[in-house]
Order: C-alpha cells, then sequence, then structure tokens
C-alpha cells in the first residue's frame, strides 16, 4: 500500500481511539432535576464530569422543554428544581 493510505489509517485509528479515550475516561457524575413552570413540570437526567456541569445542563434541558423564547427560559433556569436527585 502507498505511503498516504498508511497514514489514512494511522489517523482514523488515532481520532477513534482519542474519542474513546475522552468518552471513558473520569467520573462522570449523574443528575435527574425535575422542574415545575408555567403550569408544566418535566425531568431530565444527565451526565458530566462535574456536578456543577451535570446540574446546569440538566436544568437547561428541562428548561428547553418547559420554556418558549429566550426570556422563558431563563426564567425557567432560575427557577428553583422541584428534586434534584444524585445517581
Amino acid at each position: 500500500m502507498k505511503k498516504t493510505v498508511w497514514l489514512a489509517v494511522a489517523f482514523v485509528l488515532a481520532v477513534i481511539g482519542l474519542v474513546v479515550a475522552t468518552t471513558f475516561s473520569g467520573q462522570r457524575v449523574k443528575v435527574e432535576v425535575c422542574i415545575a413552570f408555567n403550569g408544566r413540570s418535566d425531568c431530565r437526567t444527565v451526565q458530566a464530569s462535574t456536578r456543577e456541569d451535570a446540574l446546569r445542563t440538566a436544568t437547561q434541558n428541562v428548561c428547553a422543554q418547559l420554556a418558549s423564547g429566550v426570556t422563558e427560559s431563563g426564567q425557567c433556569e432560575n427557577t428553583p428544581p422541584v428534586s434534584v436527585t444524585w445517581k
């Protein structure tokens, strides 16, 4: 095979290795956040590398379902959760 084919194969393997390593490395925290907003409620579960990231992402995910528009999203994200369950 040509040198360029070997380089392409090596590059693809390196990218796959990097993706696998970053996906499975480090401890992950998992949280379920439930929020009631504007008469509706919803829950979302996420995993992240830190508790802060997990809580923020879960809150944003819930509010994406409950709120309509930027203003409501901001209000929803500032609403205290009904429940936060660390898993």
